[in-house]
Formats: C-alpha cells, sequence, structure tokens
C-alpha cells in the first residue's frame, strides 16, 4: 500500500480518448498515470508493471472495449495477481469507470471480477476523491 507522500501509480483504461484525458485531469494531481485504450493494453501493462517491480497502485477501468472488455480484464488481473501470490488488500485498487447502469454488471464487477469501487461517467470529481480516501489511496 502506498504512504501518502508517495505520487500513485495510476492505470486508466478506456476506448474513448475523451474519457481517459478526462480521468486524467482528475488523477494528475495524485499521481503519475498512465493510459490505455482497451482490456488488452491493461493486462500488458499490469503484467509489465510488476516484471518492472513497479505495480499500479489504482486501475481504472472502463466496461465497454473493444477486444477485452472491462470486466474480462479485471477478472484476468485478479487471476494474475492470486497466481503471483498478491491477495487483497495487497493487489492494485481497481475502479470500474462506465456509463452503463446495470445492476448485473456492477454484480458482475464486485463479485466475480473483484473491483474495488464503481464510478459512473462522466466521473465527479467529489465522488472520485471519496473513493481514493475510502481505499486509502490518499489522505
Amino acid at each position: 500500500m502506498p504512504s501518502y507522500h508517495a505520487r500513485l501509480r495510476i492505470l486508466i483504461v478506456d476506448d474513448s480518448k475523451t474519457s481517459r484525458l478526462a480521468l486524467e485531469r482528475l488523477l494528475e494531481p495524485y499521481g503519475d498515470c498512465e493510459l490505455g485504450s482497451n482490456g488488452e493494453d491493461a493486462i500488458k501493462a499490469f503484467s509489465m508493471a510488476w516484471e518492472q517491480g513497479l505495480p499500479y497502485d489504482l486501475i481504472c477501468l472502463d466496461i465497454m472495449m473493444p477486444h477485452v472488455d472491462g470486466i474480462q480484464a479485471l477478472m484476468i488481473i485478479r487471476r494474475m495477481e492470486r497466481e503471483m501470490g498478491i491477495l487483497k488488500p495487497n493487489g492494485a485498487r481497481i475502479i470500474i469507470v462506465t456509463n452503463i447502469d446495470n445492476p448485473s454488471i456492477v454484480f458482475e464487477a464486485y463479485y466475480r471480477g473483484g473491483a474495488d469501487a464503481y464510478l459512473y461517467k462522466p466521473v465527479d470529481k467529489t465522488k472520485l476523491t471519496a473513493e481514493l480516501k475510502r481505499l486509502k489511496l490518499i489522505a
């Protein structure tokens, strides 16, 4: 878990460039952001970060993306963490960010995927900050 004095390592993955950049603007005061445009990018970046010894503190994943969607990427990342022996709360905090208001998808993200939070687009700065505090990523 990061100390409150360190800058967070953040991965933002969304197929919408506008959404990626909007989230980056909200998160850059707290850490260094890397961007991806689909679930495959998320999985590759997650794996490379661990190989380099620089794991992400926070991953923000859109649900609806081409090739590998956010739920699939979430489940693969959580499986990779388990295979590396990384169990909650020591893994990355993962926030699903979407404009889909569907209870079954929320259920799947939380209970099958292991998401830590769920935010609706456009992401509200106050709600995002509250989640970061709840997840103990910021003071």
